[in-house]
């Protein structure tokens, strides 16, 4: 067996401080919810998940959550589809401006974009005054799913432009051209080329876009002040709630939350690798 060397055990010895990082941060923390979502009044067993699929509320929570995350996705990824083609459009200059404000507003979240949604279109925002004086809109609530649904998107499109815009790099300008001296038509460019070449990128932004959308919590909570039905309000008011606290229960909701975003995160990877096969 060939035995490391100098330079590698230094390597090694240097990963030791994140090696337990990530320990006491992400696996413990893991295990102990996982372990209390096995623990009931009965003992040791799946009684937590059986309440909360034999639950009703936590089913529409699940529900909740898999509609407003997949949909807020899907308009996310269409506008951050036009938006990263747009960049390759324009000049050099704007284009920079664009990638660096794009990855400023993937960071607005939480409290300061629930306000300014507040002040846009809130039952007395002025989007909302505007658009109801116009006929546009009626009954139209900021705090309904719709409403999360809008602002989930704002937050997903960001993030969408950045991890699309590379994705461009594999359609080369030639193949349009070529296209188009064989007598294609733009859209047949993209149908048959263009689409087909960006899939894998696309599918894999989309469960990237689904799992932020999942585990979004701080924007819900002030908007909403915890009142609508979505996995992480359910969590935290089972463990940090005013009437009723059942951290065992909260612990089986985390675990089908990780379940979830688990799932997306290993389709992302399977996407990863054959778009790289592709590729190649």
């Amino acid at each position: 067996m060939k035995s490391l060397s100098r330079g590698q055990w230094l390597a090694l010895l240097c990963l030791l401080p994140f090696a337990l990082f990530f320990i006491v941060f992400q696996i413990a923390p893991l295990a102990w919810v996982a372990i209390h979502s096995l623990q009931s009044d009965n003992g040791w067993g799946l009684d937590n998940f059986a309440k909360v699929f034999n639950s009703r509320f936590y089913r529409q929570a699940i529900q909740f959550s898999l509609e407003i995350s997949f949909w807020s996705s899907l308009f996310g990824i269409v506008i951050a589809l036009i938006g990263a083609w747009s960049l390759r459009q324009v000049d050099s200059r704007l284009r920079d401006f664009v990638s660096a404000f794009a990855n400023m507003t993937s960071n607005f979240t939480g409290v300061p974009l629930a306000f300014a949604f507040i002040i846009l279109l809130g039952f007395n925002g002025a989007a909302t005054l505007m658009l109801k004086q116009a006929g546009i809109i009626d009954d139209f609530s900021l705090y309904s799913k719709t409403g999360l649904i809008i602002v989930y998107t704002y937050f997903q499109i960001p993030l969408g432009v950045l991890l699309l815009y590379p994705a461009f790099d594999a359609l080369r300008e030639d193949w349009a051209e070529s296209a188009a001296l064989l007598g294609a038509s733009p859209w047949q460019f993209w149908r048959h080329i263009g689409l087909p070449v960006l899939t894998p990128a696309l599918l894999g932004t989309f469960v990237i876009l689904l799992a932020n959308a999942l585990g979004a919590y701080a924007t819900v909570y002030a908007l909403t002040t915890g009142n609508f039905n979505v996995l992480p309000i359910r969590i935290a008011a089972l463990v940090a709630g005013d009437i009723t606290l059942d951290p065992n229960t909260a612990s089986a909701l985390a675990m089908i939350l990780v379940g979830l975003m688990t799932l997306v995160t290993v389709v992302h990877q399977w996407l990863l690798r054959r778009s790289y096969h592709v590729a190649r």
